[in-house]
């Protein structure tokens, strides 16, 4: 019977979702958890899977509109959970009349894999009686009293390792994936994709692989008669060959062992299969990296992903385009002949390689996402509540950037991360805020209050592929330098790859943002409301400045050089506070007393 898609609960506060692209079309055949659709809210953009196995008959609302949670998005007809009955006619899979039991066709193999199938469905599949470990709803936030699971990266007796990603849940302020806290078997889905659970409620059962049940092991297998049912009802398979590019039944059900296939023909489709997939043996990909990776001209299935369990991330189809580009112009550079046109041939290769590719952006009009829209309407609201200005100074890092060069090595060593220039300035920064509170405060205008935070909840702006996210580092006023680095390599390596908590991304009392990591000198950065101050920290580059020397007097000398740009609410901060506020950060940059902290 036909199977209605609608619109799930993305959050505790989303009332509604817009369609910003279908994955399957009209009359095209789509598999149970197979991604559907994207849908894109004010908080996240996500892939709503299918349902149930079956063809696509219908789509209720088009790319770019808005619906309403619980609204129908479109109907699936010939429900894969039905097979059982049907399962001797694959090609009448989508039939009106399941109940009815046609005599198997010619291929016979379809019709003893489909009951197999059907014994394991979907997520909803339930182990029986499973004993095992629990794995429970955690709380994704102080506030946050329930979630709902997006997408189970795992099925019924698939095998799990400790900490490898189990599901992915979303709330009303973070989408994050839910580790494994043993290894096992998954034995029971108690929650199924599109539900909502409160916290501490059981999602699943993981326990030993004796106790798991019977799982379909030929998930390829499915496809192939679906696909050849859509031609027609009883043609030989003969007549499916040259439609796809997979084998005719008999040689599927032979693809998933390719060892006692002595023949050459089924291996090769075999291959051709796993290419067709689009992801290859990827598993999930977001559809930001899947449209990156076709902009890129990218096969995601060639790829090693770098994220938490072997996920592809932005980062890994970047480098895989750098590497096919360079590649492509090493092969197309000429053989070098006489040394006397090295040189010229060089810079060929060199104008060649250095022309950019234009933008796959130019000419086109997109809709803003909803994440983009709230940046927008939010940097807006800022500049509407307050008065905001900047002063910038201009710090001699020279000292700080020696002690960096000097301890770098064994600090990595030591504690696992980079020594980068941003923990010093995380660091000086917040001896300030601790000496000049004013810049560490909130004003509220209507109750004519202002309060003086008694600790520095530390925001460092993070450049992610879905826009610029804050999250919060508490306390940053208790770490050292140690802590100060760790901890801003840990935030923000989880917001870059979605896994960071909703309590990481509220609180904070004042915000650094690294404008210089790309290059840039200094800007004008926007206030996170409700704080008051923001701190843009510039490019440090060496150039030639007058210095005094205590034996030459004034003299020109190279030294690293950077601007620091403070944006403050001129209702609360005055232009001396900000003065003083950097000339604290200034004077402890520049003293560069940092041995201490770095074991000098």
């Amino acid at each position: 019977m036909p199977v209605s898609v609608t619109m799930p609960r993305l959050g505790e506060s989303v009332t509604e979702g817009t369609v910003t692209r279908w994955l399957k079309q009209e009359g095209e055949r789509v598999e149970a958890d197979e991604p559907l659709l994207e849908v894109s809210t004010d908080k996240v953009d996500t892939e709503i899977p299918s349902p149930a196995a079956g063809v696509l008959t219908r789509i209720v609302v088009g790319e770019d509109e808005t619906a309403d949670v619980g609204s129908e998005l479109a109907v699936i007809s010939g429900d894969g959970e039905d097979a059982g009955a049907s399962a001797p006619a694959p090609a009448q899979e989508s039939a009106q009349e399941p109940e009815a039991e046609p005599e198997p066709p010619a291929p016979t193999t379809p019709s003893t894999e489909k009951p197999v199938e059907a014994e394991a469905p979907a997520p909803q599949a339930s182990g029986g009686s499973a004993e095992g470990t629990a794995v429970t709803m955690p709380a994704l936030g102080e506030s946050v009293t329930e979630g709902t699971v997006t997408r189970w990266l795992k099925a019924v007796g698939d095998t799990i390792e400790v900490d490898e990603p189990l599901l992915e849940v979303s709330t009303d302020k973070v989408d994050t994936e839910i580790p494994s806290p043993v290894a096992g078997t998954v034995l029971e889905i108690k929650v199924a994709e599109d539900e909502t659970a409160d916290v501490g409620a059981v999602l699943a059962v993981i326990g030993s692989a004796s106790s798991a049940p019977a799982a379909a092991p030929e998930p390829e297998a499915k496809p192939a008669p679906a696909a050849e049912a859509k031609p027609a009802p009883a043609p030989a398979p003969q007549q499916a060959q040259p439609k796809i590019e997979t084998a005719p039944a008999p040689q599927v059900a032979r693809a998933p062992e390719p060892k006692p296939a002595a023949p050459a023909q089924p291996a090769a489709p075999a291959a051709e299969t796993v290419q067709s997939n689009g992801a290859g043996d990827a598993g999930y990909v977001t559809p930001l990296v899947r449209k990156l990776a076709t902009e890129k001209g990218v096969d995601l299935s060639s790829l090693t992903g770098t994220g938490v369990g072997g996920r592809i991330r932005k980062q890994d189809v970047l480098d895989a385009a750098e590497k096919a580009a360079a590649a492509k112009a090493q092969a197309a550079a000429p053989a070098p002949a006489p040394a006397a046109a090295a040189p010229a041939a060089a810079a060929t290769d060199t104008k060649a390689a250095a022309k950019p590719e234009p933008s796959p952006l130019r000419g086109r009009t997109e809709k803003l996402t909803r994440i983009r829209a709230t940046i927008a309407r939010r940097m807006v609201e800022s500049l509407q509540v307050s008065a905001q200005l900047t002063t910038v100074v201009e710090v001699d890092v020279t000292k700080v950037a020696n002690l960096r060069n000097k301890a770098k090595a064994a600090f990595q060593a030591k504690h696992g991360v980079k020594l980068t220039f941003l923990p010093f300035f995380a660091l000086a920064t917040v001896e300030a805020l601790q000496q000049h509170p004013v810049v560490n405060s909130s004003i509220d205008v209507e109750a004519g209050t202002v309060t003086y935070h008694g600790a520095e909840h530390l925001g460092v702006a993070v450049d992610a592929p879905k826009g610029l996210v804050v999250p919060v580092i508490k306390d940053a006023g208790d770490l050292n330098l140690a802590g100060l680095s760790k901890r801003i390599a840990d935030v923000a390596e989880r917001t870059r790859n979605n896994k960071i908590g909703p309590d990481e991304l509220g609180g904070g009392t004042f915000t650094l943002t690294n404008t210089g990591s790309r290059g840039a000198l200094f800007d004008t950065p926007i206030i996170n409301q409700p704080q008051v101050g923001i701190l843009g920290l510039g490019a440090v580059v060496k150039r030639p400045v007058i210095v005094n020397d205590p034996e030459l007097g004034e003299i020109i000398a190279p030294r690293s050089m950077v601007y620091l740009a403070l944006s403050y609410d001129h209702r609360i901060v005055d232009g001396a506070d900000a003065a003083r506020f950097l000339g604290t950060i200034k004077e402890r940059l520049e003293a560069g007393h940092f041995e201490p902290d770095l074991g000098l």
